[in-house]
């Protein structure tokens, strides 16, 4: 009867060791994918404000409370806005912020060929 309370208790320990180690890479991963609003150039991970740990702790509670990585980022997006992810969701405002500025190069290319093809046929 020891042996067997010793090996579960062992086996808890192990269990508990892993569960913490997962727990600790998801919070280091989600740390470095979130902007610090105080400094602007720093991640959270990277960043000592007040702000920084208070996201920190917050982090944490959600992971312990059971929440997903996409459901953290999509908690913080929605209180602080998009660009407190530093790989924020795609849709079509940031499709346009993205894409817009080569569709006008693109366009100003064809625009300058254009002109410089009616030269030389005058």
């Amino acid at each position: 009867m020891k042996n067997l309370f010793l090996v579960t208790l062992l086996s808890f320990c192990f269990i508990s060791s892993l569960i913490a180690k997962d727990n600790s890479e998801l919070e280091s991963k989600i740390f470095k994918n979130l902007r610090c609003l105080v400094c602007q150039g720093q991640s959270v991970a990277d960043s000592n404000s007040e702000f920084s740990q208070t996201i920190k702790l917050v982090v944490r509670d959600q992971i312990s409370q059971g929440f997903k990585e996409k459901e953290i980022y999509e908690f913080m997006a929605d209180k602080y806005g998009d660009w407190i992810v530093y790989k924020p969701k795609f849709n079509i405002s940031n499709f346009a912020v993205w894409f817009l500025p080569y569709f006008i190069l693109a366009l100003g290319a064809i625009i300058i060929i254009n002109l410089v093809r009616k030269k030389k046929i005058n």
